[in-house]
């Protein structure tokens, strides 16, 4: 055995120990699940073990299955059912993903005791694991998350996850916990009775022998004479009470573009009025044909596989040696300067927080201090961490405070005087080996280089707003940007724990050129009549987190027009669109509205209630449709408008090299702007339409509304040889480290 170690002790009491060579973590592997077979077997066949208890050797329990299994079953679908048909291969998918199913339904009923032994964190399948077992005893600590998250990648729980919690727990609370993909703490695990006794980490393996030696002959409740649903059965009051009303959450919530969610609901309702047995072998057939779908494809990919790959180093110059952070400096205290800082504190680092006054920079962090401190009154954060964050900040009005840094970002505002006036500053302060970086949204890093005398040592990280909750950072590479650079800027992304693209340097970069074309046809929407509140619910329905109105109000309007009059002088009148332009400066210049920052934008944001639809918008637009031309609108172009334009954009920045790595263009989608998660991001959409398709409905959209749709040489040379991004521009794998 290469993943596991087994002992029985007097009592005849077997400790099974997971503890995989050369991991971090724990992970469920084809070898895995065949080792741990044998192992159930063992206790199950031998008389002279009573019972068993599976703990890790790590210090984490186990982050579950390792997807590119799962990658790997597909890919054999795909193939058998090229040689053999799509029945034979249907039939091998059914028979290879629930042999996790039937292992751990052999332990449930092998007649012996299991108890899982929690030491940490134990998610997805390795929760399932957990569940599995007559007893669940976990570690006191604060550390620990348990949950079934596979919804996040496009999967349910496929191993009776969905049939054991819907067990243990009234079904609403279950449906909720699995579609939430929801991460719990152990004391609240515990008062959801998904884990049943919390003990001092010394004691844990002690007081598991203790049950299973305690409870020979223990069952799984629902295999007892007598179970009674928590929730009481499907079609009771209390039933009628749940699903109906799920199934209208789901619908509001989803729009229907989530395959596995959709089948989660399915295999609750259906599995709960059906015998344990039969309904896992439910549970295991909607498994598989999720396992099939493109979406569920699409989102293991980019949501497991790639974004793995991106933060485990995939694109860092690998003759460099690790970067030892230890203290950073960042200038510029405002809102998104203290927001680098915090996310930088509480990854232990040590921050210089500069800014043109010692009153500015303390004033900087003390908004930090406000911002934590709620989290202390919410009960999200202890006031020890909080404070123990803030410590490690020293606000200062000296640049030679940044000396002993080995990296320093300039977050000071978007205007190139502005910056360039920092950039000598900190230049006259840092020692040789220092990098300089930028956190700019627009402006060329190589333009900014220039003003440093080692535009090699110079770099671009654009964080995208709010800093502590986005998890994407785009590393932006000059011309004349070094190794050296990237690796510090990639070695501190990881140490504050975001994940990383490289993109090379344009105007926009790639998520703001993909993310401001979104905008752009919302407003465009809006000049052509079509009522705001069918703009934004159409784009929402199509997969973004937020309608182009909305999203404009929280970057502010202002902003937008300063982009729009930018590119103007840059690239000419030809380069934007003037309807655009004069509608912006109407609600910017003339009626003061500027979104979110002061209560009026596209929407209106009285105090204390939700947010609306300014009702003065319709007077300011040059076309109004009549009722029966708003019901002709066919919705499902509306949909597909919002996404296309910003998937072509996509196409262009990587037939421009901007993008080099597929997996950069999807990540970033996703984590960037939002870019509806369910397609796998911006370049598996093309692909998930194919690109034939694509292009066609591209030249559509254009003859109908414009050049901005007009598919680049790039895509147009795809579709003529019926190729995919993932088939042409495969990802190098062996980079990662």
């Amino acid at each position: 055995m290469a993943n596991f170690t087994f002992d029985v002790d007097a009592d005849g009491i077997a400790l099974i120990t997971w503890d995989m060579p050369g991991r971090s973590m724990n992970v469920i592997t084809v070898a895995a699940i065949e080792e741990l077979a044998g192992l159930v077997e063992k206790v199950a066949t031998d008389a002279a073990i009573k019972g068993a208890v599976i703990a890790s050797g790590k210090d984490t329990f186990s982050g579950g299955a390792d997807l590119t299994m799962l990658e790997g079953l597909t890919g054999a679908f795909k193939a058998m059912a090229k040689e053999q048909g799509e029945v034979a291969a249907a039939k091998l998918l059914f028979d290879e993903s629930r042999k996790l199913s039937l292992l751990y339904r052999r332990i449930e009923t092998c007649g012996k005791p299991f108890v899982a032994a929690l030491n940490g964190t134990a998610m997805g399948g390795a929760f399932e694991l957990a569940l599995a077992c007559h007893r669940r005893i976990a570690a006191d600590n604060p550390k620990t998350r348990l949950g079934l998250p596979e919804i996040k990648v496009g999967l349910f729980p496929g191993a009776g996850g969905t049939q054991r919690v819907a067990r243990m727990i009234a079904p609403g609370d279950a449906l909720q916990m699995m579609l939430k993909g929801d991460q719990l703490k152990v004391d609240r695990a515990r008062a959801m009775k998904l884990i049943d006794d919390v003990v001092p980490a010394d004691q844990l393996i002690g007081k598991a022998k203790e049950w299973a030696k305690a409870n020979p002959k223990a069952k799984a409740p629902w295999d007892a004479e007598g179970f009674r649903l928590p929730g009481g059965p499907v079609y009771s009051k209390g039933g009628m009470m749940t699903f109906p009303a799920a199934n209208a959450i789901y619908r509001r919530e989803t729009y229907d573009n989530y395959p596995a969610a959709r089948a989660l609901l399915q295999v609750v309702y259906e599995g709960l009025q059906l015998p344990m047995d039969t309904a896992l072998r439910v549970e295991s057939r909607y498994f598989a044909k999720i396992l099939r779908s493109p979406e569920a494809a699409a989102m293991i990919r980019s949501l497991f596989v790639s974004m793995q790959e991106l933060n485990k180093g995939a694109r860092r110059p690998r003759d460099v040696p690790p970067t030892k952070l230890a203290r950073v400096g960042i200038v510029g205290a405002g809102f998104m300067g203290a927001g680098i800082a915090q996310v930088s504190a509480a990854a232990g680092l040590d921050v210089v927080l500069i800014d043109r006054d010692q009153a500015t920079a303390a004033a900087g962090k003390d908004g930090l201090n406000k911002r934590l401190s709620e989290r202390v009154l919410k009960g999200r954060m202890k006031a020890e961490e909080r404070d123990a964050l803030l410590a490690r900040i020293t606000p200062s009005a000296d640049y030679a405070s940044l000396k002993d840094c080995s990296l320093v970002i300039e977050a000071v505002f978007e205007d190139r005087k502005v910056k360039a006036d920092v950039i000598k500053k900190i230049e006259a302060v840092i020692g040789g080996d220092a990098i300089l970086a930028s956190n700019t949204s627009t402006l060329p890093i190589t333009s900014l280089a220039a003003e440093f005398k080692d535009p090699a040592r110079f770099i671009g990280i654009h964080f995208f707003s709010p800093v502590d909750r986005m998890m994407l950072t785009e590393i932006i590479l000059g011309k004349k940007t070094g190794d050296k650079a990237l690796a510090v800027a990639l070695d501190f992304v990881r140490a504050i724990r975001k994940t990383p693209i490289v993109v090379n340097d344009s105007r926009g970069f790639y998520a703001n050129r993909c993310v401001l074309n979104y905008i752009q046809e919302g407003h465009l929407m809006l000049l052509e009549g079509i009522p705001a509140a069918m703009i934004e619910n159409t784009a929402r329905m199509a997969g973004m987190p937020v309608g182009p109105l909305s999203l404009n109000d929280e970057t502010a309007l202002d902003l937008g027009l300063k982009i729009v009059r930018a590119a103007e002088a840059d690239l000419g009148p030809q380069a934007i669109n003037a309807g655009q332009k004069k509608l912006l400066e109407t609600m910017v210049e003339k009626l003061g509205r500027l979104g979110r920052k002061n209560g009026k934008g596209f929407y209106d944001y009285p105090a204390g209630k939700p947010k609306r639809l300014w009702p003065g918008l319709a007077e300011l637009l040059p076309k109004t449709l009549t009722r029966e031309q708003v019901e002709a609108l066919d919705v499902e172009e509306l949909k597909q408008r919002f996404l296309v334009v910003q998937a072509v954009e996509a196409a262009r920045t990587f037939e421009e090299h901007v993008v080099t790595d597929v997996r950069e263009a999807d990540v970033g989608s996703i984590l960037g702007f939002g870019f509806a998660p369910f397609s796998g991001g911006t370049l598996s959409y093309i692909d998930m339409m194919g690109t034939r398709k694509f292009v066609a409905l591209c030249n559509a959209f254009a003859t109908k509304y414009g050049p901005r749709f007009m598919p680049p040489k790039l895509l147009v040379e795809m579709a003529e040889h019926d190729e995919t991004f993932y088939q042409r521009f495969a990802p190098d794998r062996k980079k990662a480290a």
